[in-house]
């Protein structure tokens, strides 16, 4: 029973790795220790929950409630990755590969193997094929920070912006010293342009200086 054991505790460390591997390959928040200590500790949670409370499931102790809080634990992790910024929000996807890292650890602390392999595989099946994709067909928010001459061409971005179909969904504008003015603004940008179609844009425009995409 302890080889057993063991080997569902290695099998989860093993798999939640995989997912943690992709992750820091794509440079996010959490990594490869933190998807494999979540994968570990949860299925050692859900073998405290099977087998650490013999004799008591008869009576009037609930030994699932074990399991049961690590659903509900793993959402503070989650929450500490997800933040909001530049009118978007950053780091769901981490945080939700936490979460089904932690079903994959409590799968193989229960000893059901092959559907943790599979939820492993489709997890990494579609992290990795949305990552070619999203470039395709979705949108980024990119913060662009320029300089301006004049207000008149300060307004001639603005409207270059929405004449290219780059909404813009906020703005700050600042008065420098030297007479110019400093804008900041944010728009929405289909992922393989978020710097080059800015940068052309900006570039066209006389009495503008770029100073960062991000």
């Amino acid at each position: 029973m302890t080889a057993e054991l063991i080997l569902r505790l290695f099998i989860a460390g093993v798999l939640g790795g995989l997912i943690g591997f992709e992750r820091e390959f794509r440079s996010k928040e959490a990594g490869l220790r933190t998807h494999f200590l979540v994968a570990l500790g949860s299925a050692l949670f859900m073998i405290i929950s099977q087998y650490g409370f013999d004799g008591l499931q008869a009576g009037r102790f609930d030994v699932s409630r074990v399991a049961a809080q690590v659903v509900t634990g793993i959402g503070f992790i989650g929450a500490g990755i997800i933040i909001f910024q530049k009118n978007s929000v950053r780091g769901l996807t981490t945080a939700a590969g936490l979460w089904v890292t932690a079903a994959i650890g409590m799968s193989c602390g229960g000893g059901m193997y092959i559907l943790a392999a599979v939820t492993t595989v489709m997890v990494l099946i579609v992290l990795e094929v949305m990552h070619y994709a999203l470039p395709q067909f979705g949108e980024k928010a990119v913060s662009i920070t320029f300089s301006a001459d004049s207000k008149e061409n300060l307004a001639k971005v603005m409207d270059s912006f929405k004449a290219r179909r780059l909404p813009v969904t906020s703005y700050s504008i600042k008065a420098l010293e030297n007479g110019r003015l400093l804008a900041t603004i944010d728009v929405k940008v289909r992922h393989g342009e978020y710097t080059a179609a800015p940068g052309r844009i900006l570039d066209e425009m006389e009495g503008i200086r770029l100073i960062s995409i991000e």
